[in-house]
């Protein structure tokens, strides 16, 4: 208890700190800033495996999987590389969001902020039920499987001209019933009064579409990493680490989506892996470092591909 308690006071003060020091004032994120907040997250991430290595060498948590300290700190690694490759989509979809509701770019970090909130409280929920099932019900895991296996082949197969319309959407329309919807932005403000009326400002709703987005893309991540260890500690933390990082992360890439088109593949072939894990697990054991390898040889050969590409058609315009 006493780590959980340490982990979620760490993670409170990061949040403070981001949102009342480092980001008080609202501003335009530029592309350096960005990259240099996603190189402190994924090394903060990344250095933090020396801490669960720690946690576990000196028995600190319930350790249910019975994992050894280095299996632990790999199983994490592992979890939150799969939660940032998967993240990716997530991405794509805030942007469309932001462009949609005509998000001013210096007011889309708040926005991003109290949307990263949400998801810690949502993820942690689904989360728990997920290592619930897992472990009362063992057959779980081939359902678990056979979805992940699925979502990667619709994946494949879908025509990127299906694009999701946020003011077309069904959480749009029900935002809309509930409470009336103003279109001008006024500041950083979620909602303002007119003529004696409560309003939304399109901050709000977009905050409020980004947060069930977010639930429905974490149908994806948490069965994944499920795939790694139903261990709740790794698949909590690791969780929360990829989603901290989110936000630096969506400044860095969202002038460069079109660079990066081909990591597509990667997450339908790290999707395509841990689906087939949890199928075969009862037939195929692979090693933990056999799991970290393929999901990080695939990320890199996308992002590799992807650069390779972008060159080549920048070349022939």
């Amino acid at each position: 208890m006493i780590v959980w308690i340490s982990f979620f006071i760490i993670v409170l003060i990061i949040l403070i700190l981001d949102l009342g020091v480092f980001n008080k004032t609202p501003h335009i994120i530029s592309t350096k800033e960005a990259t240099k907040w996603t190189s402190i997250w994924v090394t903060i991430s990344f250095l933090f495996s020396g801490v669960i290595y720690w946690i576990y060498n000196n028995n600190y948590i319930s350790n249910p999987d019975e994992l050894k300290p280095i299996g632990a700190a790999i199983k994490f690694i592992t979890g939150y590389l799969i939660e940032l490759s998967l993240s990716v989509d997530n991405i794509f979809v805030i942007a469309i969001i932001f462009s949609a509701f005509k998000i001013p770019k210096k007011y889309q970090h708040r926005v991003l902020f109290w949307g990263i909130l949400g998801a810690i409280v949502f993820r942690g929920i689904m989360i728990y039920f997920g290592v619930l099932l897992i472990n009362k019900f063992s057959w779980t895991t081939y359902v678990f499987g056979a979805f992940l296996f699925y979502t990667a082949v619709k994946m494949l197969f879908t025509s990127d001209e299906e694009q999701f319309e946020p003011k077309k959407s069904l959480v749009f329309k029900m935002i809309k019933k509930i409470i009336p919807i103003t279109t001008h932005i006024d500041g950083e403000h979620f909602f303002v009064k007119r003529k004696y009326i409560r309003a939304a400002t399109p901050l709000f709703v977009a905050l409020i579409v980004i947060e069930i987005m977010d639930v429905v893309f974490a149908l994806d991540s948490v069965p994944a990493i499920l795939a790694i260890t139903s261990d709740p500690f790794l698949v909590f933390s690791s969780n929360i680490f990829a989603i901290l990082g989110l936000r630096s992360m969506y400044f860095f890439l969202a002038n460069m989506l079109e660079k990066f088109s081909y990591l597509e593949f990667s997450l339908i072939a790290i999707l395509s892996f841990v689906g087939l894990k949890m199928l075969l697990h009862d037939f195929i054991e692979i090693p933990e470092w056999a799991s970290l390898a393929f999901i990080a040889l695939a990320l890199f050969a996308g992002i590799v591909i992807s650069l390779r590409m972008s060159k080549i058609n920048n070349t022939k315009d």
